[in-house]
């Protein structure tokens, strides 16, 4: 944080703010892809793991824990089975990286300008809801395929990523790359609003501290405001997995039993009815698990490229 008393959002050009965010989002995705392709199975199940009889009829693996996930994974599907969808995955965070950090850093600026300037908190939550929400919708179709890859079991539904592109265009038309968006964008507003206000409360108080994980207290910030809000729109984000792989593929993953859903509010009853509230829980743990690093990488990362693509520049300058 600079002396004049800058906060993220102020720092760094356009452009720099676009490259940093990027490959904020590149280093992010690749380090937590694998806990990512565990979430996906363990919130795709639909079987209680505590109730042995739920079991009898299922078609496909039956995850317990995420180790055990993990295990089940590489022995049916090999190492690369961690990371499947990672190609539309890696395209999704490069984008949404750029777009989100862009995004929240026209709206601080804007809102900065009004005649009252807000609070920080509230300044920070409609700037990260902003960018988190548009963000969601213009990447929406990569983050769908990256779910159905990801639910792939040995067999294969989709050959590649042209082909899966190809196939939904045809058998689905435009709508079926945005299955389960309202529920995205439901669940990224609050999220990233929360996550935002939170690490920016956090960063400054935290920002002197050293010999901390990754050595600073940006990705201590990012980790405590990513648990916090992560576990408050949970349900949503389950509920967006069960809408994307809906369709004509729907019973070919690597879970055959998927229940029919349609509609963001009908699909939380029909959790809640069948399966009770543990339902909406299914692959928090994980969820979690995979939240907090990711968030901290992606902090990391990005103050961290910033700050170098803005010594560059100096340096450039300077020549």
């Amino acid at each position: 944080m600079s002396p004049g008393g800058e906060h993220l959002k102020d720092e760094g050009t356009r452009r720099q703010v676009i490259l940093a965010g990027g490959i904020a989002g590149l280093v992010s995705r690749f380090c937590v892809a694998p806990l990512d392709v565990v979430k996906i199975r363990l919130q795709l199940q639909i079987h209680s793991l505590s109730d042995p009889s739920s079991h009898r009829d299922v078609v496909g693996p039956v995850y317990k824990g995420t180790v055990a996930t993990m295990r089940a994974i590489i022995k049916e599907e090999g190492i690369t089975g961690l990371w499947k969808g990672n190609i539309p995955a890696e395209l999704m965070y490069v984008c949404y990286g750029g777009i989100q950090f862009t995004t929240y850093r026209t709206t601080t600026q804007a809102l900065s300008h009004l005649p009252h300037r807000l609070p920080l908190p509230v300044e920070s939550f409609i700037a990260g809801a902003t960018g988190g929400g548009l963000a969601t919708a213009i990447t929406y179709p990569l983050d769908l395929l990256r779910t159905r890859f990801a639910a792939q079991g040995p067999d294969r539904v989709y050959t590649s990523l042209m082909a899966s592109v190809r196939e939904i265009a045809r058998n689905e038309g435009a709508p079926g790359f945005f299955r389960g968006c309202t529920a995205a964008v439901g669940q990224i507003v609050p999220y990233m609003g929360l996550f935002f206000s939170t690490y920016e409360s956090l960063r400054p108080s935290l920002a002197g501290l050293q010999d901390l994980p990754f050595g600073s207290g940006d990705a201590v910030a990012g980790m405590i405001a990513s648990v916090f809000a992560k576990t408050g729109v949970f349900p949503l984000d389950l509920v967006r997995k069960r809408l994307q792989v809906q369709g004509p593929t729907r019973a070919r993953y690597v879970h055959r039993n998927i229940p029919e859903y349609v509609g963001v509010f009908s699909t939380l009853a029909s959790i809640l009815r069948t399966q009770g509230p543990r339902g909406l829980y299914r692959g928090l743990t994980v969820s979690l698990f995979k939240a907090a690093p990711a968030s901290a990488v992606t902090m990391w990362t990005y103050e961290k490229a910033l700050r170098l693509l803005q010594e560059m520049e100096v340096a450039a300058g300077e020549n």
